[in-house]
């Protein structure tokens, strides 16, 4: 913008030329009055007067116009800066994702005061809330995270919040759900719930709480049961329990347990044998299957089993048709011989020069059958003026087959395994495929079906769905697994229309989940407000363990609940919604299952909410101080949220201090001092991996056990569980045997971890990393059962064994909280 000059005065500023008449002659006649008393001069005034009134006004006209020419021009300029500088995009709104209202809870500092004069007065002074509980307990914003290590008297603290809602602020219990996850838990809950709220002299009967403290399950079903057409929908997991009308919807069910019954496998069944007539593509990949799983896999001839065996080729070979007519005159005793679909005969293959036998060969193929030598028999059992026993000549046989053999060869192991491949051999579809097959990163081989229920599962857990996660699945030329993954996705459609077929409807509850997840939110919308209701006040014990299936429902009915605002609470006093998680994300476990501590540990981004709480519950009351430290030792590494250090708290403070004990294996001496322990009248939890250990544990503490059995149920003090099944409980005493490792790899579900969005960026082993560090929570989970003393029981690594992630090789011998006593 230029600056130009002013231009001259506009005309309606240029003062007159002269005065009006009447005042010009006023003027004249005024000026010569003056003029005769010589009081002016009259030219000069008359000069003055006109030249000055012109140029005075000329020049303050001129003056003004300038200067206010000027100032309007720089105001001017600055507004036009202003709006040069103004964003022109247009104004959007932003989006709120926050699954919560912005409100707190109304507790005033009167009523805090009051509550807890009221709990001090009704509690027994060991039971008084810690400050972190406390602030469980009063937190007042929309969600809340709970940080609660082991022993750190989680259960007590959600009571008295379930009393501060219920009692002190009126909500009614029919918008509060507690979920737990294992029935123990659930039972133990419930029973706390009624003592407590007995002492304040609130009715709360055992019915009411049992409908208050649910499993996800139970809260699910009622869900489904509402749609149109489902009204008498049953669970898959439920079918073949004997229980009432109606009752399914309170089902103790357990998250991670589905062994299947007669009922659930029948109806497996039934829809194998339609899809194996209907689907010429589904047989064919079963056929290959079947062939795969039944072929006796190779061994290296370098491996040391081999080469120690090796060297009596010639001496089995000449033994080898004798032990034959042994083993098949075992098999035809048993009723198991000769099989149906399987052709007698006595081939020979060529091993190293020797002939060796088989017993017969399916019928129109070029496959041999081996019969072995099952495991109900004696192993000690031999042939007539033989020095090795039955079992160790069939042994050397199977090794030299397995590493010299180059035709197709079906070892059969039992007999019940062989009566299953007669009836799958004979047509017999409706008694299943007949044959076990094991995936890559499984640890055993399972039937067929069960194997389908397995993958399924873990796949559902993490959210995804079936058949698209098969498709996004890829494996190199060759791998049977993707002819496993291929049938999976075949049956598993089938499976779940044959399941709605039935009469009444069934489901699985992972497709009740997946209904009502993120991606299907317009389901959430049939529902009425009475079953939203009690979902709007969430408590989540052992939240840890939550699986990736499980947040995408509790996401969308969060958000939903919100979605209907007062219309869900018009009237009552419980509004809004919230949600409280307990959970200590080192007892993560069930990872093999699909669960994550994740969800867990990134809370705050899992639910977004306006406002947050977070508790730290560092207090142990359960366990001495070197029994927390060794546990943690352990999980040292493993990614967990940070600030955790736990301190030995109340009674267990004032416990003398005894290190972890760490023992080679050695099941006598681990039954002498469990017999020790006993005497001292302490109670005893003996953990095991495998049970093939538990087995060798009962023949160690035998002469205990008896003892045992003759006592009631609640006065007995002996418990044999697993690591996993140990959780939620305790015990003076604790005896774990067995390392824990991860002794496999597993490709399928490395990559659905990537297709989750579990796995960390840049690892392409995401699942089995995440299985490194649960090895490790899981040895935290079973040394935190000690209240006083842990003994620790483990193998001497051998071979490949030395190279496996492993909890015990973490034990440091140079810490007090352990005494590490092995070789």
């Amino acid at each position: 913008m230029s600056h130009e000059q002013p231009p001259s005065s506009p005309p309606d500023l240029t003062p007159p030329a002269q005065l009006p008449w009447l005042r010009r002659l006023a003027a004249r006649l005024l000026g010569r009055g003056l003029s005769r008393l010589q009081a002016q001069h009259r030219d000069s005034w008359f000069l003055g007067h006109a030249v000055g009134q012109r140029s005075g006004h000329t020049d303050g006209v001129r003056d003004g116009y300038e200067r206010g020419r000027a100032e309007g021009y720089e105001a001017g300029r600055q507004v036009l800066v202003i709006r040069d500088c103004r964003d022109d995009t247009p104004a959007v709104p932003g989006q709120d994702n926050n699954l919560f209202d912005d409100w707190r809870l109304p507790l005033t500092a009167d009523l805090k005061k009051r509550f807890k004069a009221d709990v001090a007065q009704r509690l027994p002074a060991t039971a008084q809330p810690s400050a972190a509980q406390w602030k469980l307990i009063f937190s007042d914003t929309p969600s809340t995270c709970v940080v609660a290590g082991a022993g750190a008297g989680k259960s007590t603290s959600l009571v008295l919040r379930i009393l501060l809602l219920r009692h002190y602020l009126g909500f009614e219990l029919d918008a509060m759900t507690v979920v737990t996850f294992t029935r123990e838990s659930r039972k133990d809950f419930i029973k706390r719930l009624v003592q407590v709220f007995g002492l304040w002299h609130v009715e709360m009967t055992p019915a009411t709480a049992r409908e208050l403290v649910r499993t996800f399950h139970s809260r699910i079903l009622p869900l489904v049961r509402s749609l149109p057409g489902f009204s008498q929908l049953r669970a898959f997991e439920t079918l073949g329990n004997d229980l009432p009308a109606g009752s399914e919807a309170l089902a103790e069910s357990t998250a991670f347990d589905l062994r299947l019954n007669d009922a659930q496998r029948q109806a497996m069944n039934l829809c194998y044998r339609d899809l194996l007539a209907e689907s010429p593509r589904f047989a064919e990949l079963v056929a290959s299957l079947r062939r795969e799983a039944l072929l006796l896999k190779p061994l290296d001839p370098d491996h040391p089993d081999v080469q120690k065996r090796v060297q009596v080729t010639q001496l089995a070979a000449q033994r080898d048709e004798e032990l034959c007519d042994v083993i098949e005159d075992l098999w035809f005793a048993a009723g198991a011989w000769p099989i149906k679909g399987i052709e007698p005969c006595r081939e020979t293959v060529q091993i190293r020069g020797q002939r060796f036998h088989v017993h017969g060969r399916l019928a129109g193929q070029d496959t041999w059958v081996v019969l072995g030598f099952d495991p109900g028999e004696s192993a000690q059992y031999q042939r007539p003026g033989a020095k090795l026993s039955v079992r160790a000549e069939w042994s050397v046989k199977r090794t030299l087959l397995q590493a010299f053999c180059d035709k197709p060869l079906i070892w059969l192991d039992n007999y019940d395994s062989a009566k299953r491949l007669a009836g799958s051999l004979a047509g017999d579809a409706v008694a299943g495929p007949g044959f076990e097959f094991k995936v890559k990163g499984e640890l055993a081989a399972a039937p067929l079906l069960d194997a389908f229920v397995s993958a399924a599962g873990f796949i559902e857990n993490l959210g995804l769905d079936v058949g698209r996660a098969v498709a996004d699945l890829s494996f190199p030329s060759g791998d049977v697994d993707a002819s496993f993954f291929e049938a999976l996705a075949l049956y598993w459609k089938a499976f779940e229309h044959h399941l709605l077929g039935m009469s009444p409807p069934v489901m699985t509850y992972n497709r009740m989940f997946a209904l009502f997840g993120e991606l299907n939110p317009q389901n959430l919308r049939l529902l009425p407000d009475t079953l939203l209701r009690p979902m709007a006040h969430l408590m989540l014990d052992e939240f840890q363990d939550v699986s990736p299936q499980i947040v995408s429902w509790l996401r969308a009915t969060l958000a939903e609940i919100r979605r209907r605002g007062s219309s869900l609470t018009t009237g009552r006093t419980a509004a809004h919604s919230s949600l409280l998680c307990v959970g200590d994300d080192w007892q993560s476990i069930y990872g093999w299952r699909g669960s994550s501590p994740d969800y867990f540990i990134g809370f705050t981004q899992t639910f977004p909410s306006p406002a947050n709480t977070r508790v730290l519950m560092v207090e142990n009351y359960r366990s001495q101080q070197h029994i927390i430290d060794a546990a943690e030792h352990l999980v040292r590494g493993a990614p967990a949220i940070g600030g955790k250090k736990a301190r030995a708290s109340g009674a267990a403070a004032e416990l003398p201090l005894s290190a972890v004990k760490v023992f080679e294996r050695d099941d006598e001496t681990m039954g002498r001092t469990v017999a020790e322990h006993y005497e001292q009248g302490e109670s005893i939890l003996i953990l095991f991996r495998k049970s093939s250990d538990k087995t060798l544990i009962l023949k160690s503490i035998d002469q205990l056990l008896k003892v045992e059995s003759e006592l009631p149920a609640e006065r007995r003090r002996i418990r044999l569980l697993t690591y996993h099944s140990a959780k939620g409980l305790q015990a003076d005493t604790v005896f774990m045997l067995g390392d824990c490792q991860y002794l496999t790899r597993s490709p399928h579900k490395n990559q659905l971890y990537r297709l989750a969005g579990l796995a960390r960026d840049g690892d392409a082993q995401g699942y089995d990393t995440a299985q490194k560090d649960e090895v490790q929570r899981l040895a935290y989970v079973g040394v935190t059962r000690a209240i006083r003393h842990c003994y620790w029981y483990v193998e001497r690594p051998d071979g490949e064994a030395r190279t496996l992630p492993s909890a015990a090789r973490r034990v440091d011998a140079r810490l007090p909280c352990f005494d590490d006593l092995r070789g």
